[in-house]
Formats: structure tokens, sequence, C-alpha cells
């Protein structure tokens, strides 16, 4: 069974960086990809990036692009998001995904973590 925890999520200031951490367990070859959702209070969960185990390329939502980084140590089996000149849109609920399927930056990953909270505000 796969397993997912976050760590590294804060409270930091407009433009302020934050790492998040993904440390999973259970990881197969049946895993495609890895990625992080995030969810806003009072919205849905939505993609905002993902990795492939295998050759490692990447994808990011358009709102992210230029400002975040995804990246994955296989040998470690972790995966990061490096999120730069963050802004209070940023603002959620952060979610490690990881599917079966090669779907973890839009659709419903098979595997979730608990979430680290990104808190953007003056």
């Amino acid at each position: 069974q796969v397993q997912l925890v976050e760590s590294g999520g804060g409270s930091v200031q407009p433009g302020g960086s934050l790492r998040l951490s993904c440390a999973a367990s259970g990881i197969t070859s049946d895993v495609k990809c890895m990625g992080w959702f995030r969810q806003a209070p009072g919205e849905g969960r939505k993609g905002v990036a993902a990795i492939y185990t295998t050759g490692g390329t990447t994808y990011y939502t358009n709102s992210v692009k230029g400002r975040f980084t995804i990246s994955q140590d296989n040998a470690k089996n972790m995966v990061y998001l490096e999120m730069d000149r963050l802004q209070p849109e940023d603002t959620a609920m952060y979610y490690c995904v990881a599917d079966n399927g090669g779907r973890c930056l839009i659709g419903t990953p098979n595997y979730w973590g608990q979430g680290t909270q990104v808190t953007v505000s003056s």
C-alpha cells in the first residue's frame, strides 16, 4: 500500500519561498507519476505539478509555471516542490499524490497524502 507524507508547509509573506517534501513508501513499478495538488478553502482540489517516475518529465499548471519546481529522488523515495515568489492565491492545503495511470496533474490520482498547509499573507 502506498503511503505519502508531506512536510515543509508554513506561513510566508508574498514573494517568499517554501520547499515541500513528500516521503513515499510502498511505491512499486505500478506507480507512473507523482505530483502535487492543492485545495484552497471552499474550493476543489486542483493539480499543481507532476513528475513521471521514469524519465522525470515534469508538468505544471499555468498559474505556477516559472515559480514552482517539482523534483524527485527515487533512491530516497522523495518528491519535492520548490515554491518561489509565492502569492496569496497560492494559499492552500498541498497534497502529495501518486497514480498508477499516469495522471498526476489532471484528474483524481490513486493515492493521497494528508496534506501540509501553505499560507501566504502580509
